[in-house]
């Protein structure tokens, strides 16, 4: 009795420790997805740049909460010799309880420009 006890705990912290790693895996995704399509909004030759942005948030505050939408840029780069606008999301960590790491979570999309 005492041996599963002590297993149990292990196991039981073990299992919280992956469901921890699945949802900052997942809520990242979310983000990525969200940001490369806010690029692709910005990007448009009849678009500007803040519907990129309010694409972003729009994504964001529906798949996750609005708390993880309150950091989005939007800036315009080059890749490869190319014009491109770039999203960036900066969210919280995902964090289940007050157990796990803390920080903040920096994701960015990327979308080459129409011409206008």
């Amino acid at each position: 009795m005492a041996e599963f006890a002590l297993v149990s705990v292990l196991v039981l912290a073990l299992v919280l420790a992956v469901v921890q790693v699945i949802l900052a895996v997942y809520v990242r995704s979310l983000l990525v997805d969200a940001a490369a399509e806010g690029a692709r909004v910005a990007a448009r030759a009849d678009s500007l740049p803040s519907d990129g942005i309010r694409r972003t948030e729009q994504l964001i505050e529906g798949s996750l909460s609005g708390r993880f939408a309150e950091d989005v840029r939007v800036s315009e780069a080059e890749f490869d010799g190319l014009p491109v606008m770039e999203i960036s999301v900066r969210a919280p960590f995902p964090v289940v309880g007050t157990l796990g790491p803390s920080g903040m979570l920096e994701v960015q999309g990327h979308a080459v420009q129409e011409p206008g």
